[in-house]
């Protein structure tokens, strides 16, 4: 399947797709939000080494690149991070814009990231960043993807509303993709993923979650 473009629409200044009738961040705090579950949640910064790669399902606003980012950039020296995305619904750059301007400070982190993919790029290399964005429907495009992750961000929309991206067949291509001792973090405590991500040979756990969501679900290859 070919990306499309995703179709936004606002909320009390928050994104929504139309498609999946999901907002792509919490209204709580979005920012707070993706540092919790994705940074803290994979057991960053301190995993963080020369090298580390992070992977992810869905990258949305670009919010989880910046925050990684930044919280890679106090490793100093360390050369660039590696951050591979996979996305079958890009939101149109000014709407990622917009979205991320929300949070002082986040834009900037990310405007040249923002600038190459406006430009048509879908690769970016920087001192402090190798990233990737892969097109398309992450079924297909994550069993040919070659690289593995130390940690994995699963950033789909709710597993009710977009079941396709929390597929047990994808969970264990994660899992496949993913360096021996690596680690998942999601929002999402739904039993079906929790099981797929166990049956793909992660040890998974549940921990509380950000905000009013009681839990979330983090995991580990032995």
């Amino acid at each position: 399947m070919q990306s499309q473009q995703a179709d936004v629409a606002w909320t009390d200044g928050v994104p929504v797709s139309v498609r999946f009738d999901d907002p792509y961040y919490s209204k709580a705090d979005g920012l707070a939000e993706t540092r919790h579950v994705f940074v803290a949640g994979n057991a960053l910064p301190a995993r963080f080494r020369p090298g580390f790669a992070v992977a992810e399902l869905g990258f949305g606003t670009g919010l989880t690149l910046a925050v990684m980012r930044m919280a890679w950039g106090a490793l100093k020296g360390a050369g660039p991070l590696r951050f591979t995305s996979f996305e079958a619904f890009p939101m149109p750059v000014p709407e990622m814009r917009a979205a991320l301007s929300a949070f002082p400070g986040v834009t900037e982190v990310l405007e040249d990231v923002l600038s190459a993919l406006e430009g048509g790029a879908t690769t970016f290399e920087a001192a402090d960043l190798r990233f990737e964005l892969v097109l398309g429907d992450a079924r297909e495009t994550l069993p040919k993807w070659e690289g593995r992750a130390d940690a994995w961000c699963l950033d789909g929309f709710s597993p009710a509303k977009n079941p396709e991206l929390w597929d047990p067949d994808l969970m264990a291509q994660v899992a496949r993709h993913t360096a021996p001792g690596g680690s998942f973090a999601t929002y999402t405590a739904a039993g079906h993923v929790r099981r797929a991500l166990a049956a793909a040979g992660f040890e998974v756990t549940r921990i509380p979650g950000f905000g009013r969501k009681r839990h979330m679900s983090v995991g580990r290859l032995p």
